[in-house]
């Protein structure tokens, strides 16, 4: 999170974290974060707020707040634009590991691999509804739009 701060400090935004770990503190979060009216907001990934998304991304619409997400889950439902691990490229990852070693390799002396494919999923019609301009350069590094 320092560097979350520090990079928002140098493009002259502010931050916020707000904190849930069950519906009604997502229901209050977006309450305060109307109330102060914030620009935007960023879902990081967890189990838990993957598992609320529905309710994530419609409070974002009701709120006609701009929403960035870690994962593509959310612009699936409707949500405005996902960055983050391409799941799909982490699965081959685990795919090889499997496949070392059932081939004799031992887990412990493998390396460890995080995925670097991240991918950009935009939902165009969430944009539309938000009034937002989507520049042909974003949609052009998109790798997903959603119409």
């Amino acid at each position: 999170m320092p560097d979350v701060d520090a990079a928002a400090r140098a493009h002259g935004s502010q931050i916020k974290i707000f904190k849930a770990s069950n519906s009604r503190e997502i229901d209050s979060g977006f309450e305060a974060i109307t109330r102060e009216q914030f620009d935007g907001v960023f879902v990081e990934q967890s189990p838990f707020l993957n598992s609320r998304r529905v309710q994530l991304v419609q409070l974002a619409a009701h709120h006609s707040m701009p929403a960035v997400y870690s994962g593509r889950e959310f612009p699936e439902v409707g949500g405005l634009i996902s960055y983050g691990s391409d799941i799909a490229e982490a699965y081959r990852q685990v795919g090889v590991y499997c496949g070392r070693i059932l081939k004799g390799a031992k887990p412990a002396e493998l390396p460890i691999v995080q995925s670097t494919k991240l991918e950009l999923v935009l939902d165009a019609q969430t944009a539309r509804m938000l009034k937002l301009p989507v520049s042909p350069q974003l949609l052009a590094r998109a790798d997903e739009v959603i119409e």
